[in-house]
């Protein structure tokens, strides 16, 4: 079974990329490129910082979303957990592949409230919210607790600067051979950093353009 490419999934994934591309933000304009990377990589300022993109969806791109049904599947994922939901096309991919695995569940965290609406509403169109747990708020606060048991994959694509506090804060309930994807990691230096050491418990590799992909081996 393949949920990714058939209805309701495939059109509007289609759809929801096409909305995602003409999406624009004001705010994007007035910072400069020297700003907008301080704001990115600041452990202070990122709720302010993704408040005002609110309008931009963030997502990732369509190859690293078939990369996350493909990782999600081959390796039989059960639960899963997101850090960035942003308006869900990365949950879909991710959903699609528990549904496909023969269920569990997606549990996945997002601060900005029209943001997370809007994800469930596409969650639902997509008939995948049955599987998925939306978390509004904070994801320092809201990954704290309450976590399944036993992880197999850890999505990382919310604010970058935090990369490394969240992954301190699921680590323990990473399974042996759990698999952590994190986008636009070149932007998190320090995450990189910890995840390619070779005392930190996990094997890493640059993968594509702008993903890393880190397995945990202890």
């Amino acid at each position: 079974m393949n949920t990714l490419t058939v209805e309701p999934l495939a059109p509007l994934l289609d759809r929801l990329f096409k909305e995602a591309d003409a999406a624009s933000s004001p705010a994007v304009a007035e910072w400069s490129r020297e700003e907008r990377l301080r704001l990115m990589q600041s452990k202070t300022e990122y709720l302010d910082f993704y408040e005002k993109l609110k309008d931009l969806w963030l997502p990732v791109s369509r190859e690293t979303g078939r990369l996350l049904y493909l990782l999600a599947r081959t390796t039989a994922a059960r639960n899963v957990v997101e850090f960035g939901t942003s308006f869900g096309i990365s949950t879909l991919h991710l959903a699609a592949a528990v549904r496909d695995n023969g269920g569990g569940r997606v549990l996945t965290t997002e601060f900005e409230p029209s943001k997370v609406a809007r994800a469930r509403q596409h969650l639902a169109e997509g008939g995948l919210l049955d599987l998925v747990e939306v978390r509004a708020g904070d994801a320092l606060r809201t990954l704290s607790s309450d976590l399944p048991d036993s992880i197999d994959l850890l999505v990382l694509d919310g604010a970058k600067s935090l990369y490394g506090d969240v992954l301190a804060l699921v680590e323990t309930r990473l399974r042996p051979g759990a698999l952590i994807v994190a986008d636009n990691a070149d932007y998190s230096p320090e995450y990189l950093a910890h995840v390619r050491s070779s005392a930190s418990g996990y094997l890493s590799i640059a993968f594509a353009d702008d993903v890393e992909l880190s397995m945990r081996v202890g």
